[in-house]
C-alpha cells in the first residue's frame, strides 16, 4: 500500500477432488476502496461487492492446483482486506 493505492495479489486453491471449470470469486472490498487495474482475472465492478472472473487460459482448476490473480486499486486511507471470499457461490477459508 501507498498514500492514495495498494496492490492485492490473490491465490485460489482447489481443494476438493474434482476440478473447477471456470470460476467467480465474489468479495466485498473496504469503504473507500475502487479497483482501477486487474490482471489474470476480469474484475468488477471497481468497487462494493466484487467479482473477479477467469481468464480464458486460467479457467481449470485441478485439485490441489491454484490460480492466482491480482488488482490495484485506490484507497481512501483504508488498506485492509475483505473480511469474506466466495468462489462459485461457496465460501472459502482464508489463510
Amino acid at each position: 500500500a501507498w498514500t492514495t493505492g495498494l496492490t492485492a495479489s490473490v491465490t485460489i486453491t482447489n481443494t476438493g477432488a474434482t476440478a473447477v471449470n471456470g470460476w467467480a470469486l465474489t468479495f466485498t472490498l473496504p469503504t473507500g476502496q475502487r479497483v482501477t487495474n486487474g490482471w489474470n482475472a476480469q474484475v468488477s465492478p471497481a468497487s462494493g461487492a466484487v467479482t473477479a472472473r477467469n481468464v480464458s487460459y486460467n479457467a481449470a482448476i485441478a485439485p490441489n492446483a491454484s490460480v492466482d490473480f491480482g488488482f490495484q486499486a485506490t484507497h481512501e486511507g483504508g488498506t485492509g482486506r475483505p473480511s469474506s471470499f466466495a468462489l462459485n457461490g461457496v465460501a472459502c477459508s482464508v489463510s
